[in-house]
Order: structure tokens, then C-alpha cells, then sequence
């Protein structure tokens, strides 16, 4: 069963304007959470697991519109057979096993990334999740599999160039609204706020298109021990941040252009 709607006042001292709209986060130290605990590394990937439900509870409980978590990237096939394996199979039996949480917390689920080299069990269990939920109404959850920013962008730009091609688009048309609308993540709002776990200072190919004006957040927990109150210290610290976006003044969205 669904858990009550959170009171940001109550539960973070904000009003619901300060929140982050769109939250994203680089979940690290999964392997070394298991080997902190003389445990192989996969048993970290079934913590880190657990994890997620938490955090997309949590986010859904407070109202945010989205959260877009880096799950996989394309780099991550150079990782030991064995490991893409089983995480491979953990993804599988995560996305039926969170069926009821998505659905009683009126979650969308959404996948970004490329799905060629996904495995089928991996796709036809995505797809369904996608589809069950796809009339739901609060928190975006996007599942950033078997991605990379760059290759994203060059997805993109492949896009525009085969409609220029096709006299569907103008090149002077191609603005920043056309490039955005040709992402994974098109019809979402960019991040403001950027979280990364395990004390690490830097961004690994993550949105790097989305995260023009993002805040940033490094916490040196690991990813499996990230808790909700982990994840309302970056939110209000992203809330204590001035925001100017190039400006002299402080702006609480991004100005259009």
C-alpha cells in the first residue's frame, strides 16, 4: 500500500516552490559497500537495490515531478562478465518485483538510454512497466540503462539531420528547445539538482546537456547506506543555493531564451 503524501514543511522546513522539480543522481559504491562487508560485489548491487525503492518512495511522497537515476552507462559493459549478468538479471527481476510500488505510489516509469545490446528479458520486462504505468500521474522515475550522454547527443543529432534530410526541419530551426526535444529525457524538465554518492567529483557522462544549470551535491555516503534523510540534506541544500543562471540577480527558474 501506498504511504501518505509527505509535508515538506514539516518534513524538510521548505515549501513545495523550494523543492528541486527534477532530482537526478549517480548511484556509487555499491562495490565497495560489498567489499567494506567482505562481500562479493553483486551483493552490493542487491543492497543498492533496495535502496532505489526507498528513494523513489520518498521522492514520490514529497511531490517531486522527476528523478532520473544512473543505473547502468555504456561503459559499464567493460565490467566482468559475471557481473553484467547478474546485474542484467537484477534489472529484470527489479522491474517486477517494483510493479506494485510504482503503481501504489502513482509513479510513471520511463527508460533513457539506448535499448540495442539490452537483453530481451531486460526489454519485454522495461516495456511492461513503462506501459502499466504510463497513465499515472505523479513522479517521472527514469531509468537511465545502458546510457551514455554522449552517445545520447549523438542520437540526437542523428534525429535532426535525418529530418533536415527529409525537409521535415530547417537547420536555422535547430535551437536549443529542438536538441532538447530530441533526447531521451524530452518533455522533462532539466535537473536542478545533481546528487552523487560515495564522495566522488564528477559527472561520468551523466545528462551532460541536462545539467547545464544543475546544482551539484556530492555526498560521501555509499549508495547502498543513502538514506532519506541523505536525500533531504542535498534537498535543502539546493535550496539554500542561489541560482542566477549567468544573471546578476537571483532567479528562481531559468530565464528562456
Amino acid at each position: 500500500m501506498s504511504e501518505p503524501p509527505l509535508d515538506p514543511q514539516a518534513e524538510l522546513g521548505l515549501t513545495r516552490e523550494q523543492l528541486p522539480r527534477h532530482i537526478a543522481i549517480i548511484m556509487d559504491g555499491n562495490g565497495r559497500w560489498a567489499k567494506e562487508q567482505g562481500l562479493e560485489r553483486i551483493r552490493g548491487h542487491e543492497r543498492g537495490a533496495k535502496t532505489v525503492r526507498r528513494i523513489v518512495t520518498h521522492c514520490a511522497r514529497l511531490g517531486v515531478d522527476a528523478l532520473t537515476l544512473y543505473s547502468f552507462s555504456t561503459e559499464n559493459w567493460k565490467r566482468p562478465r559475471a557481473e553484467v549478468d547478474f546485474l542484467m538479471e537484477l534489472y529484470a527481476r527489479y522491474l517486477v518485483a517494483e510493479r506494485d510500488t510504482i503503481m501504489d505510489n502513482d509513479v510513471r516509469f520511463r527508460h533513457v538510454g539506448r535499448r540495442e545490446g539490452l537483453p530481451a528479458s531486460v526489454l519485454a520486462e522495461m516495456d511492461k512497466t513503462v506501459e502499466m504505468s504510463r497513465g499515472n500521474g505523479g513522479l517521472t522515475l527514469c531509468l537511465a540503462l545502458n546510457y551514455g550522454s554522449r552517445d545520447e547527443i549523438i542520437d540526437a543529432v542523428r534525429s535532426l539531420a535525418r529530418d533536415v534530410r527529409d525537409g521535415k526541419l530547417e537547420p536555422n530551426a535547430i535551437d536549443e528547445a529542438a536538441i532538447s526535444g530530441s533526447l531521451y529525457t524530452a518533455g522533462l524538465p532539466d535537473p536542478d539538482l545533481l546528487v552523487r554518492t560515495a564522495g566522488e567529483y564528477r559527472v561520468s557522462n551523466f545528462l551532460l546537456w541536462q545539467i547545464s544549470y544543475a546544482e551539484l551535491h556530492v555526498c560521501d555516503v555509499l549508495w547502498p547506506d543513502f538514506a532519506e534523510e541523505h536525500l533531504n540534506l542535498a534537498i535543502r541544500d539546493f535550496a539554500g543555493r542561489q541560482r542566477r543562471f549567468g544573471d546578476v540577480t537571483t532567479a528562481a527558474t531559468k530565464p528562456t531564451a
